[in-house]
C-alpha cells in the first residue's frame, strides 16, 4: 500500500500530525516476512544451522505448492492439489547424521504441527541410510485415503509409542514403514529404538544412517490447504 503525505505546504497542529505519522506507522507495518519462501517444485533452503528445507513436489499430476519458512522448526506449506491418487509431494525439513548405527549412542526429534482435517496426506520422518537403499517411514498422523506400502508385518511399542509395521519395496529400495497407531500431533520420538529394532530383525545390517527428514506426504489437497511446523528439531547422533 502506498501511503501520501500532505500537499506541500500544509501544516497539520503538532498533535494531529503525531497521530496521523503514528497511524500511517501502524498501517504500513506489514506482516512478518518469512526468511525463505518458495513455490518451485524442488526448492530449497539451508538453515544456519545446518538443516535443509525442501519444497519436494515429484508426483505426477501435482497442483501448486508454496513452502514458507522463518526456520527448520517454524515453516508452514500451502498445497491445492487435486483429489486423484499418488503421493503428490513431501515437503520437509531435512538434518543429516552420518553415523553407523553402531556409532550412535542418542537420535531423538520432537515436532509439533498443525493439520488439516481434510485432504489425503501422511505426517511423517522419512529416514534413510547413505546408500538410499533402505527408507524407514514414521507416521505419527495420517488423514484420507492413503496407506502404506508393502505388508503388515508386527505391531511394536517403541520410542515412546506403538506401531503398526509393514515392509515393501518399491523398486528403488526397501520401505520400512511404521504407522502410530493413536494420531499425535505433537511428541518426542526416540528413533534408535526403531532403528534397531529393524536390524535386530535382519532386514538391515550396521548402516549409516544419512536423512532424517520430516514433513508431509501430501496425495490431495483440493482448494489448498495449510500444514503447518511450529516446532521440529533432531538431537543426537
Amino acid at each position: 500500500m502506498t501511503h501520501h503525505s500532505p500537499r506541500p505546504g500544509t501544516r497539520l497542529p503538532l498533535a494531529l500530525a503525531a497521530a496521523f505519522t503514528a497511524l500511517l506507522g501502524f498501517a504500513a507495518a506489514p506482516a512478518q516476512a518469512a526468511t525463505w519462501s518458495s513455490s518451485e517444485p524442488f526448492g530449497s533452503y539451508t538453515t544456519p544451522d545446518g538443516y535443509t528445507l525442501y519444497n519436494n513436489v515429484w508426483g505426477s499430476g501435482a497442483g501448486s505448492q508454496t513452502i514458507r519458512a522463518e526456520s527448520a522448526s517454524e515453516w508452514e506449506v500451502t498445497a491445492d492439489h487435486p483429489a486423484t491418487s499418488g503421493v503428490k509431494s513431501y515437503p520437509n525439513a531435512k538434518k543429516v547424521i552420518n553415523k553407523p548405527l553402531s556409532a550412535l549412542t542418542s537420535l531423538t526429534s520432537s515436532y509439533d504441527v498443525s493439520v488439516p482435517a481434510s485432504g489425503a496426506y501422511s505426517t511423517t520422518f522419512d529416514i534413510w541410510d547413505s546408500d538410499y537403499d533402505h527408507e524407514v517411514m514414521l507416521w505419527v498422523n495420517h488423514t484420507g485415503a492413503v496407506g502404506p506400502l508393502g505388508t503388515e508385518q508386527a505391531t511394536v511399542t517403541l520410542g515412546g509409542a506403538t506401531w503398526k509395521v509393514y515392509k515393501g519395496d518399491n523398486g528403488a529400495n526397501q520401505v520400512y514403514s511404521f504407522l502410530r497407531t493413536s494420531d499425535s500431533s505433537a511428541g518426542t520420538v526416540d528413533l534408535l529404538p526403531v532403528l534397531r529394532w529393524i536390524q535386530q530383525r535382519g532386514w538391515w545390517g550396521d548402516e549409516t544412517i544419512g536423512d532424517v527428514q520430516f514433513g508431509y506426504e501430501i496425495t490431495s489437497s483440493p482448494g489448498g490447504l495449510d500444514f503447518t511446523t511450529r516446532s521440529f528439531r533432531v538431537t543426537g547422533g
